[in-house]
C-alpha cells in the first residue's frame, strides 16, 4: 500500500482530550460512509471533523461549554454543549441518523445554514451548527431556537471550536 501525504500528517485533534470515556456513537467512517453522508448533507465536513472522527466517531464531549460573544438563552456569556454528531447514519445522533442534521431543520424549524452538529444540553431547544452559508471553511455557530433562531458565531472553524470547550463550571451560574 503506498501512502499519500495525508497518511503522514499528525492527528489534528486528540479524542482522549475532546471526548469523556464514553464509546463512540459509530465505528469509524470509511471513505464510502464518507461520500454518501455528504452528499447527503450537501457539503464537505471540515477535514479536523472527519479525522477527529476516524479516531472516536462521535460522543459526548469531556468539556461541556464553550464562550459565546453575547447572552444566549443558555447563560450569559458561554453555551451548553453535550455531544458531537458521528459521521454515519446508524446511531440516532449521527449526521445523518433519525436525530440528525435534516431531523433539527424538518422537525424543529431550524434554519436550513449547514449541518447541525452538536447538541446542547437543554433538550433541542439551541444547536451547534457548521454554517455554510459562506465560501471556505465553515464557521461554528450556535442557533438559539428560544431566541428566534438567533445565530451566534462561536468559533471561525471545527478545530476552533473544539479547542475553545471549557468545563462548565469555569462559569459563574449567577448570570
Amino acid at each position: 500500500m503506498e501512502l499519500t501525504p495525508t497518511d503522514y500528517r499528525r492527528p489534528v485533534l486528540d479524542p482522549a482530550t475532546v471526548f469523556d470515556r464514553s464509546a463512540p456513537l459509530e465505528d469509524p467512517p470509511n471513505n464510502e460512509t464518507l461520500r454518501t453522508v455528504e452528499a447527503q448533507l450537501g457539503h464537505q465536513l471540515p477535514a479536523a471533523y472527519v479525522d477527529l472522527a476516524r479516531r472516536h466517531n462521535g460522543g459526548s464531549f469531556a468539556h461541556d461549554a464553550h464562550p459565546a460573544p453575547s447572552r444566549t438563552s443558555w447563560a450569559e456569556d458561554h453555551v451548553g454543549v453535550y455531544s458531537l454528531a458521528a459521521i454515519g447514519r446508524t446511531a440516532d445522533f449521527s449526521l445523518c441518523g433519525e436525530l440528525g442534521s435534516a431531523f433539527w431543520v424538518a422537525e424543529w424549524g431550524y434554519p436550513a445554514i449547514g449541518i447541525y452538529i452538536a447538541d446542547c444540553p437543554s433538550a433541542g431547544h439551541d444547536m451547534i451548527a457548521l454554517e455554510y452559508r459562506s465560501p471556505g471553511e465553515p464557521a461554528v455557530v450556535h442557533v438559539d431556537q428560544e431566541r428566534n433562531y438567533q445565530i451566534t458565531v462561536l468559533a471561525p472553524d471545527f478545530e476552533t471550536f473544539i479547542a475553545g470547550l471549557v468545563d462548565e463550571s469555569e462559569y459563574d451560574f449567577l448570570d
